[in-house]
Parts: structure tokens; C-alpha cells; sequence
């Protein structure tokens, strides 16, 4: 298997909008650019900082960012250079100029979070499936070739565009101190990439940024999706997978991405990647 520093799943474009599935499985480094175009990011995993108007987000999973047309932005990988994964939408101004017949300006979210210059926001968990739902319909329609799987797609990308701006304007009026809590919360995630080969505990955690376990546990999970322990378990799977990726021994892989027993970390890969950790070597080298 080639070692790429982007391996992209599934690109389509169609004129006035693209729809990419990207997985970032190497270290990035890409320069400050900017687009004549609008951009959505929608994080399903890993970890990634991206850097927009000098503004650094480091989102979470389920989170999504917002670039309005022109505004200079650039990612680049967090320490260990996790793998991030998440879905990407460009959409030229020719797809809302199609829409102007409408009422709605469904451009507003963009332009409202470059305002407020914070453009990263988290849906609760009933828009994110509506969310997610229609994100897997578009890619479903854009790989195949049945009788109208781009009027499906289109109209799918428009349901999108609406289902954003609901869940971007129901965030309440404390989002300032919403905000606050995710910045710590940012801070906690990091702190977990940087000492992942290490023994880490939710005691250690909360004691580390002076909280409580119960509050570090709850916020966890309403940021994230997951609790400390799932998320540690999910970045350390997703290190040992990188290692394998990259020709290391399974014994090897299992060490270096924290785990301290070796049957814990065969079971755990394989509920997370459907396959024990030799199989997935052997395939690999099978491409």
C-alpha cells in the first residue's frame, strides 16, 4: 500500500459544488491559501487544527467549520500526527445564485460566523443525524450511475445547506461561555494526543485542569461524543493502525500506542476495524 500524505476516499464535483471524503493518514503541512469559494467541514474523526483568518480551531468529531468566500485558512497536524478524517463541501457562488428565487439567503451562516469571527459549532445530536444522513446520501448518489442520482445529490446538497444554518442558528446566546467550555475542553484532547503512550486515568485528567471527574466526564462526552477512556481507546487504535499502515510489527504497534496488554489491544482492533491487526498487515501488502 502507498504511503500518501492525503488519501481521498471519493471526490465528485459538478460544477457549481464538490464533495469530498477525505482521510488525512500522513503528516500535513499545506500554506496559508484562500478560495473564491464557500467551504464546509464536517470532522468524523481524528485530530487536525485548522487556522482560518489567524483564528486556530482544533475541532472535534462531529464538529463543523464554516469559511466563508476568501478567507485565508490552512490545516496542519496536531502532535503525532493523528489521522483526521471528515467530509468536505465547496460550493462556487453560481450554486446560490440558482437559488435566488428563494426567500432565504442560505449563504447567512457563513457570513454570521466570519462576523462573529468563530466558526466552528457543535449540533446537537437530532440535526447531526439529520446531518448525517443526508452527507451519506450525497456520496451514496455521487458513486453511482442511476437514473437521476444527480438530481438527488443536488437536492440532498440544498437539504444540507438548510439543515446547517438551523443548527448553526439554534446555538443559544451563551455560546460565548459554550465556547469557553470547548476551548477547555480542546485543551483536554490535546493534552491526551501528547501523552497517549502514557498511563492516563480520569482522575489524572480532571486533576490535571483542577475539574472535577463527573464535570470533565460530562463535558467530555456532550464535545466529543465519546468519554475520556472511549476517546483514548479510539486514538490509540487509530496510532496502532498508522504504525501497521506503515510496515511496523504488530507486538511493536501495540507498545508504542499505549496499550499495556497485548489481548486487550487484539480485541479492542478488532471491534474498531473489523479484523485482527495481522490480517489487516496481510492486506495491506496485499495492494
Amino acid at each position: 500500500m502507498n504511503n500518501q500524505s492525503l488519501i481521498k476516499h471519493h471526490t465528485t464535483a459538478k460544477q457549481s459544488y464538490e464533495f469530498h471524503h477525505y482521510y488525512y493518514g500522513q503528516p500535513i503541512d499545506t500554506r496559508l491559501h484562500k478560495h473564491s469559494f464557500y467551504e464546509i467541514y464536517l470532522f468524523i474523526s481524528g485530530t487536525i487544527t485548522y487556522t482560518v483568518e489567524g483564528c486556530s480551531y482544533q475541532p472535534c468529531p462531529g464538529d463543523i467549520l464554516l469559511i466563508n468566500i476568501n478567507e485565508t485558512h490552512y490545516p496542519e497536524s496536531l502532535p503525532l500526527n493523528l489521522p483526521c478524517e471528515c467530509f468536505i463541501f465547496r460550493l462556487d457562488e453560481t450554486f446560490f445564485t440558482r437559488l435566488h428565487g428563494m426567500e432565504e439567503d442560505l449563504t447567512a451562516c457563513f457570513k454570521d460566523a466570519s462576523k462573529q469571527n468563530y466558526r466552528l459549532f457543535h449540533p446537537n445530536q437530532t440535526q447531526m443525524n439529520k446531518i448525517w444522513k443526508t452527507c451519506k446520501t450525497i456520496e451514496c448518489e455521487q458513486q453511482n450511475h442511476e437514473l437521476g442520482n444527480y438530481i438527488i445529490a443536488y437536492s440532498s446538497m440544498v437539504e444540507l445547506l438548510v439543515l446547517l444554518n438551523r443548527a448553526y442558528y439554534d446555538v443559544p446566546n451563551s455560546v460565548c461561555r459554550n465556547i469557553e467550555k470547548q476551548k477547555q475542553i480542546n485543551q483536554i484532547v490535546v493534552y491526551i494526543n501528547e501523552h497517549l503512550t502514557e498511563e492516563l486515568t480520569l482522575e489524572q485528567i480532571a486533576k490535571e485542569f483542577h475539574v472535577s471527574k463527573y464535570y470533565l466526564s460530562h463535558q467530555f462526552k456532550e464535545y466529543t461524543g465519546f468519554s475520556p477512556y472511549q476517546y483514548i481507546m479510539k486514538k490509540r487504535l487509530a496510532v496502532a493502525y498508522r504504525m501497521l499502515y506503515n510496515g511496523e510489527s504488530v507486538t511493536y504497534a501495540c507498545m508504542e500506542s499505549g496499550f499495556r496488554d497485548y489481548s486487550n489491544f487484539l480485541k479492542a482492533f478488532k471491534r474498531e476495524f473489523g479484523c485482527n491487526p495481522s490480517d489487516f498487515v496481510k492486506s495491506s501488502y496485499s495492494f
